[in-house]
């Protein structure tokens, strides 16, 4: 009796971890989320998990901050790039990690971070198991047309013009069945009908720059699906976020930026002779598309609002938008 009453009280003494599962209940696969996180808990000595399910109003944000005050030692985001997205908005800065298990279309933060996007299994005990990472974190702080200021954080990327129109138009029954496959329909059925906006942006208040643009983004992150090196030298904890202006001024100009990004990003770059053809053949490219590096950029619309998208989610319309990086503010588990 003695020796299960001393039991007890080490235990209370060194209570177990335990996580929190945020998850989507409309999705598929909840059985086998339950059943994996179930295996880790008993392999890595986790006390039962807190479960909590996300709502239409709400995919993830408030879920996490229940989590938090819980106390829990680890989250896990099981969902696509938005339920990821709004729990890290709660989680950011409060040094929990944050565990991925991918449940979704899209998943471009798994994905660059080499997390399992089609194994739950695998995606489960990374969570449990695997390194704490500090990641940057972009932080956009918008205005909509009637004025009204907003903040929102992103991932992976955020844009401003063709691309949120592309995400605008994207079929959600051809996205639930191919995939991120249905952003190329979208991009091809937005492409022909976009218009060209004038913008205005400086980088950490630094001289502004007035152009022409079909679109602007602010990316934390480099890849693409499709394995296409949208931005070659970005990096997730580098303390910047990479700005990519997009001006083509005919069909041609966007062959340039597709050649650019599919052929020099992706192949010539990886040699020091590819890297001096670029050099030598780079003036009409550098004419189509602008990379730029820094902490901060704020840019405002001329001639009336552009459609805005962070993460691959729409986000209505905006007038200007200022973006700036939290460095390493949120903790992510990712592979040893």
């Amino acid at each position: 009796m003695s020796d299960e009453r001393n039991e007890r009280q080490g235990d209370a003494a060194h209570p177990r971890l335990r996580a929190a599962v945020i998850f989507n209940p409309s999705k598929q696969g909840t059985d086998a989320l339950r059943a994996a996180v179930a295996r880790a808990e008993e392999r890595q000595s986790f006390a039962p998990s807190l479960w909590i399910e996300t709502a239409v109003d709400d995919p993830g944000k408030g879920m996490a901050r229940e989590a938090a005050e819980a106390g829990v030692d680890l989250v896990i985001a099981a969902g696509g790039d938005g339920t990821v997205r709004s729990v890290a908005a709660a989680l950011r800065g409060t040094g929990i990690p944050l565990g991925i298990v991918p449940i979704g279309t899209g998943n471009l933060f798994a994905r660059n971070l080499d997390i399992p996007v089609n194994d739950i299994d695998d995606a489960v005990v990374l969570a449990f198991a695997g390194i704490d990472r500090p990641v940057d974190v972009i932080v956009a702080d918008i205005t909509r047309p009637d004025g009204d200021d907003e903040s929102h954080v992103s991932l992976v990327m955020a844009g401003i013009g063709i691309d949120a129109e592309m995400i605008q138009n994207t079929n959600p029954e051809l996205k639930k069945r191919v995939g991120w496959l249905a952003y190329v329909d979208a991009g091809l059925r937005a492409l022909p009908a976009s218009q060209p906006y004038r913008a205005v942006y400086r980088m950490e208040a630094r001289r502004h720059h007035r152009a022409r643009v079909a679109s602007i983004l602010v990316a934390n992150l480099g890849y693409l699906p499709g394995n296409i090196e949208l931005i070659p030298d970005a990096e997730i904890d580098d303390g910047h976020l990479d700005v990519v202006v997009l001006q083509p001024r005919n069909l041609l100009g966007w062959v340039l930026i597709w050649r650019t990004v599919v052929w020099e990003n992706r192949v010539l770059r990886k040699s020091a002779l590819g890297r001096q053809f670029i050099d030598l053949t780079s003036g009409n490219r550098r004419q189509q598309i602008v990379y730029r590096r820094g902490r901060s950029v704020e840019l405002e619309i001329e001639g009336g609002p552009q459609e805005f998208e962070i993460d691959g989610d729409e986000f209505g319309s905006v007038v200007s938008a200022r973006f700036r990086v939290d460095p390493r503010a949120l903790v992510v588990r990712v592979p040893r």
